[in-house]
């Protein structure tokens, strides 16, 4: 580690040397002023492993507090990854959105911020958007290829899956389905997230980097088949990146998927309890019933029933029985087309 702290044109600092063989443990500090630490810092958990010549690959984990598998697969690198064993360098970074992390919850409990909607961040703004403007100035320029490592966390229970975050880069486009294939997970999906721009993945893509994510189940645990297919799908990864040696784990490539715009989503038009009518994976049509509300305190109240609006399969569904205006209750995907 460096002796003198290595500063960017924020106020952030760390005393890891990016340039340094070998591994390397520490944090990225960011000071932080809360009521109770006038002069303190918010510290950001990283590791580098670096060996050789090859490319550069961030490993993003934490990103939503509730979300552990990632997490969990960058720790287990971070520790035990021999350096000799790779040509490159990996940035682990398993708890970006900390205080959420630490709270176990989806954004920032220190400014609300949901850390994967501020993306590039603000050097100058709330500690949720300093951290994100540090990935993106610092981080970002360094590296080749981002994994975004997520599950989906307390709310929604989502079918493991790689996620292609499009592009109108034709070239790149074409190198995150090869990466994202590569990671042979049972699902491939398309994730636009209805055009919102302001998350890591959008800005990984922005500034041209090979970009992989992931839904790896969610409900607000560890699902340990999910786990399984994340520690084997980063390997996967790796090795067609060219960071590891040897063949990746393959299965036989499945169809490419997509969230096919507003229409995919089936939200709640009042409050009350969800109880959906199919599970994940099972074929479902637009005007098929997707399941209904009750309003369990008013007996007067006839069940809601909710429709599907799009053909394709059950991507994930809403964790929590309850619900209000607004919440999620069920994702559908739908075949994608346009596989280069």
């Amino acid at each position: 580690m460096l002796d003198t702290p290595q500063h960017y044109n924020g106020n952030a600092f760390t005393s890891i040397d990016f340039d340094k063989p070998g591994r390397q443990v520490g944090f990225v500090s960011i000071p932080h002023s809360p009521h109770d630490d006038a002069w303190g810092v918010t510290r950001i958990p990283i590791a580098v492993v670096a060996n050789g010549t090859g490319p550069t690959v961030i490993l993003e984990g934490g990103n939503h507090g509730d979300e552990y598998e990632g997490p969990i697969v960058i720790g287990e690198l971070a520790r035990d990854l021999d350096p000799g064993s790779i040509q490159g360098r990996l940035i682990l970074m398993p708890a970006n959105n900390v205080h959420a992390v630490r709270a176990a919850t989806r954004t920032s409990p220190v400014d609300g911020l949901n850390f994967n909607r501020v993306w590039p961040g603000d050097g100058m703004g709330t500690i949720t958007q300093q951290i994100a403007a540090y990935v993106s100035q610092c981080i970002f320029p360094m590296a080749d290829a981002f994994l975004d490592l997520h599950s989906g966390g307390s709310s929604l229970d989502i079918l493991p899956s790689a996620i292609i975050e499009p592009t109108t880069d034709a070239d790149l486009h074409r190198r995150n389905i090869a990466a994202v294939q590569a990671f042979d997970a049972p699902y491939t999906v398309v994730v636009s997230n209805l055009g919102d721009q302001r998350t890591a993945t959008a800005t990984a893509c922005r500034a041209g980097l090979v970009t992989v994510g992931t839904e790896m189940r969610g409900c607000g645990t560890v699902s340990l088949d999910a786990l399984e297919i994340c520690r084997r799908g980063v390997h996967n990864v790796l090795t067609h990146l060219g960071v590891m040696e040897g063949s990746a784990s393959r299965s036989k490539d499945g169809p490419v998927l997509e969230i096919a715009g507003v229409d995919a989503y089936v939200y709640a038009p009042v409050d009350g309890i969800f109880e959906a009518f199919h599970a994940n994976g099972e074929s479902v049509s637009a005007g098929q019933p997707a399941g209904r509300i009750h309003q369990t305190w008013d007996l007067t109240a006839e069940p809601l029933t909710l429709h599907y609006r799009v053909d394709g399969i059950v991507y994930g569904k809403r964790h929590p029985g309850r619900v209000s205006p607004g919440n999620c209750c069920v994702v559908v995907a739908s075949p994608y087309g346009k596989v280069a």
